[in-house]
Order: structure tokens, then C-alpha cells, then sequence
């Protein structure tokens, strides 16, 4: 049986593609839950669409700003703002 396909550089780039991928969707959750945190530590009432909204969320840019907003916050909405 050839099982050369699996060690070939197609299949390797299709595995790195995958890594990647992985790590960036890791990354995204960890900023997401991040941002959670910081809210509720504040005491910022969350919102299930809002907690939604930053959960499916996988651009790490755009939850940073979040972040940043979420440092003086009041509201959920106000992290939204703009958007």
C-alpha cells in the first residue's frame, strides 16, 4: 500500500493550514473569555446576545478593541459602538 501521499507537501501544507487555523480560533476564544472576564469583574451586565456576539466572534482585531472599550465600559452596548 503507498501511503507516500501522506508525507507529500500537499498533504503537509493541507496539515499547516488546519494548525493555523486551530490556533487562531484558540487564540480567539481565549480574547473572547478574556473579555467576558474583564466585564464581569467590572460588573458590567452581559447581555445573552452580547455574551453571543463575543463568543462567536473569531476576529482577534476587532476583539481587541472590545477589550480596550471593556476597560471603561458602563454597558455591553458600549463596547459595540461604532461597529
Amino acid at each position: 500500500m503507498d501511503l507516500s501521499f501522506y508525507t507529500s507537501p500537499l498533504s503537509e501544507e493541507i496539515r499547516d493550514e488546519g494548525r493555523a487555523e486551530g490556533r487562531a480560533e484558540g487564540e480567539a476564544r481565549g480574547q473572547a473569555k478574556s473579555l467576558l472576564m474583564m466585564l464581569d469583574l467590572r460588573g458590567v451586565d452581559v447581555p445573552d446576545e452580547a455574551r453571543e456576539k463575543i463568543t462567536g466572534c473569531t476576529d482577534t482585531k476587532l476583539l481587541d478593541r472590545w477589550f480596550a472599550r471593556a476597560a471603561t465600559a458602563t454597558s455591553a452596548e458600549e463596547i459595540f459602538a461604532g461597529e
